[in-house]
């Protein structure tokens, strides 16, 4: 399953979107989005997301 965003605590930082070994990460009005058919899960971004605002679903 791929990454989820949790919008309320995403600050749009953009930490997940350059670590993103799929590039499946974009930032849209400020919050992150992935792209699910380009998520590879790697788990990458929640790891590394400074405000826990990724999990894995």
């Amino acid at each position: 399953m791929p990454a989820v965003v949790n919008k309320e605590k995403c600050t749009g930082c953009a930490t997940c979107v350059d670590i993103c070994p799929s590039a499946a990460i974009e930032l849209v009005d400020d919050k992150a989005v992935v792209n699910a058919d380009e998520c590879v899960d790697c788990e990458t971004c929640v790891d590394e997301c400074p405000e826990s605002a990724l999990h894995m679903e």
